[in-house]
C-alpha cells in the first residue's frame, strides 16, 4: 500500500481581492522507492467571504481541492488516490 501525499503545486488568484479561483495539485504516491505522481487543477468558486491571501496555508486548500473534487463527480478523490495506488503497483 502507497502512502499517498496531496500537495499544492500552484494557486492562481485575483490580485484585486486575493480571490483564488484555480489550484493546481499533485497526488504523490509512495511505496519504498517506487513512486507515481498524479497531477490536477480545480476551479473554486468565489466564496461569500474571503479567506485572506496571505493567511491561506496548505491545509486550507487542500480542504477546498478534496471537497470540490468530491462534490463535481468527475474526480473524486478516492478515484484520484486509487489511480495514483495503481501507478506505485504497476511499478512494482
Amino acid at each position: 500500500m502507497a502512502t499517498k501525499t496531496w500537495q499544492v503545486n500552484t494557486l492562481e488568484r485575483e490580485l484585486a481581492d486575493g480571490y483564488v479561483k484555480k489550484v493546481i495539485y499533485r497526488v504523490i504516491g509512495e511505496d519504498g522507492t517506487y513512486k507515481f505522481r498524479a497531477t490536477g487543477e480545480v476551479n473554486l468558486p468565489k466564496p461569500d467571504t474571503l479567506v485572506p491571501y496571505a493567511d491561506l496555508d496548505e491545509g486550507t486548500v487542500l480542504t477546498w481541492i478534496k471537497a470540490k473534487l468530491d462534490a463535481d463527480k468527475a474526480g473524486t478523490v478516492a478515484a484520484i488516490e486509487a489511480a495514483v495506488e495503481k501507478g506505485v503497483n504497476e511499478q512494482k
